[in-house]
């Protein structure tokens, strides 16, 4: 009986707790939460194989630079101690508990969104009435808001180019107006335990932590609605895909301008015919001189001019047509598939590519 009050004092225990502070520390009180951040793409976002080799690129092409320039948003713990060698381990935690924690107001004047940062025993949060026994707690209105995303889901380069401009998108949007912050879709309440009830015992229910975006399938389904129908007429089958952006406060695609997403739409006939064609929503960039990008790295460094831009807007419905030359005689199988593209700098296509959604009618 005596092993379970010391063992509850040792995870309230404050002694030794530096602040920034591992994710793994934050932890053993804050289980639940580390459970589902581990998922999320900001717990991954320096670990992450496909950053890795781009950041070894980045700083081959263009110096020191681009490394700080990248761990800015992909370990920014890293930058704000000096850590650029990534020596300390909350260094590769990515955008760990206690950088957000540590934001106590972000600064939308100059050119790139900024977070006034303080580590500190004092822990920053959307709860008001928070407390804990291992730490200080703070009510901070920013966390509430769509401010604490936007020092790293917007960024301009050296060039004053815009290359993210999610931020900027939802400002555009019917969700800003009506005060749904990016949190209402990536950071929902759920059911959980803010901390372990071994060490506390709390009813308040938790934000979801493991903030799924553009690699959820769910998520994308969700947002993405698309509808195929298909006919004949005369030697031809005419195909329609409406296509809306029904759930995102932001274009779709977002962030990367070399993120796609696709539609691709098919038509097989039992009389042995295949036909395909293409739509692809995206918004392609292009260096100074008018050269297009291909690569992520060197959009966030020399991105200057837009090609073109062909993104679903926030609430936009747009319908595709496309039409086959099959006669009749047989009937014809007319498949539409939607898929995400993430990064040509992907070592395996699952990295790179994701299909989220199919559809298919029968036409005579």
């Amino acid at each position: 009986m005596f092993l379970m009050p010391m063992f509850l004092l040792a995870l309230a225990n404050p002694a030794g707790m530096e602040s920034p502070t591992s994710a793994e520390f934050c932890g053993r009180c804050h289980t639940a939460i580390l459970g589902a951040w581990k998922l999320s793409a900001h717990a991954q976002a320096m670990e992450s194989r496909l950053f890795q080799d781009a950041l070894e690129v980045a700083e081959t092409d263009f110096g020191s630079t681009a490394r700080r320039t990248c761990l800015k948003c992909h370990a920014p713990i890293a930058v704000d101690k000096g850590d650029l060698s990534l020596r300390q381990k909350v260094s590769w935690e990515g955008v760990t508990c206690d950088y957000c924690h540590s934001v106590k107001d972000v600064s939308l004047a100059g050119m790139n969104p900024k977070a006034v940062v303080e580590y500190s025993m004092i822990k920053h949060g959307p709860i008001k009435d928070a407390t804990s026994m291992a730490h200080g707690t703070a009510y901070s209105e920013v966390h509430t808001s769509a401010a604490i995303c936007a020092p790293c889901h917007e960024y301009r380069n050296s060039l004053g180019f815009a290359v993210l401009t999610t931020y900027s998108e939802w400002k555009g949007s019917r969700y800003a107006t009506e005060g749904r912050a990016c949190q209402s879709c990536h950071m929902y309440r759920t059911a959980g335990d803010v901390v372990d009830p071994r060490v506390m015992q709390s009813s308040t229910p938790i934000n979801l932590h493991q903030m799924p975006g553009s690699h959820s399938l769910e998520q994308l389904a969700k947002t993405i609605a698309a509808q195929l129908s298909a006919s004949r007429e005369g030697d031809h089958i005419r195909v329609q895909v409406v296509i809306t952006n029904r759930a995102a406060g932001h274009y779709v695609p977002t962030g990367s301008p070399l993120r796609r997403l696709i539609l691709d739409v098919q038509a097989d006939s039992f009389g042995g015919q295949h036909f395909q064609d293409r739509r692809v929503y995206s918004r392609i960039v292009a260096d100074e001189k008018g050269t297009p990008i291909e690569q992520e790295y060197v959009a966030f460094m020399s991105a200057a001019k837009v090609l073109g831009d062909t993104r679903l807007a926030p609430d936009e419905k747009r319908t595709e047509s496309f039409s086959f030359a099959i006669p009749p005689g047989g009937q014809t199988r007319v498949t539409a598939t939607l898929r995400y593209f993430y990064s040509p700098f992907a070592r395996t296509e699952s990295q790179k590519l994701v299909t989220f959604s199919s559809m298919s009618r029968l036409v005579r």
